[in-house]
This record gives structure tokens, sequence and C-alpha cells, in this order.
């Protein structure tokens, strides 16, 4: 069982907050990839020239911004994960939010973009198993 399960108004309702903090862990994540690719290139141009003078002080002033980006991200995955909600996939803003229904949990599933949560899937599938919401999950209720 789920620690936390959601009705699909309880998941409707966390969406603008999910959101905004998926938002923030993008972005911190692509701030990090794209140090590391300035980063990558500067080590590439010191490797071809035998070696070079680095103004280091801008370069720290990077690194430090890479750090708070990267700890922005995880603490808003952690955010989101202390909500009892799932990230199935950052880059394209993927979450599930267990379910009950009729005694089995499923997976309510929304994707960055979408304006509400249409899908759902059993916890054993994946993004490519989603179904849409029947009657049946859009009346389950809260059972813890």
């Amino acid at each position: 069982m789920a620690d936390r399960t959601f009705t699909l108004d309880e998941a409707h309702t966390l969406l603008p907050v999910l959101e905004s903090l998926l938002r923030n862990a993008l972005s911190g994540k692509k701030f990090v990839e794209q140090f590391e690719g300035e980063l990558q290139a500067l080590q590439h141009r010191i490797f071809l020239a035998g070696g070079t003078f680095v103004d280091i002080v801008p370069l720290a002033r990077r690194k430090a911004e890479r750090v708070k980006a990267e700890q922005r991200a995880k603490d808003a995955l952690a955010e989101i994960d202390s909500i009892g909600v799932q990230v199935k996939d950052l880059e394209i803003g993927l979450l599930d939010f267990p379910c009950e229904v009729e005694g089995k949990i499923v997976l309510l599933c929304w994707k960055m973009g979408e304006t509400s949560i249409t899908y759902w899937h059993g916890t054993d599938e994946g993004f490519a198993g989603r179904k849409p919401i029947d009657q049946r999950i859009a009346r389950a209720r809260r059972s813890n």
C-alpha cells in the first residue's frame, strides 16, 4: 500500500503547487547541465592549448550558483516526495498520485502541460499504459 493516497479532487487541488515545484526542479537541473557543459568546454580548451590562465573568480561564482541550483532542484523534488506524489520523469514533468480504488492502488497520472488529471494506470504499468479516467476512478474516496 502507498503511504498516502489521493482522491482525484485532492490531486487536482495540488497541481498548481506541484507544477511550480516541478518548474523549480527543472530550472535547477537545466542550470546544472548548462554549467557542466561550460566546464567541459573550458577543460577541453585548456587541454587543447596545453594549459592556460583561467580567471578563477567568475568560475568560482558560477560554481556557487551551480551548487545553489542543484540544491533548489533537490529541495523541490524532496517537497514533492514529502507530499506523497511520485516524480516519474522530471524532464517531461511526469507525476503519479497513488489512489485507492476498490481496495487496490492505482496511479493517477499527470504530465506538465496537461490542464488536468485525465489518465491513470496500474502500479505495474507506466506512461504507455495510461487509460482515461472513468467513473470508478473519479468516484474513489479517501480511505486513510
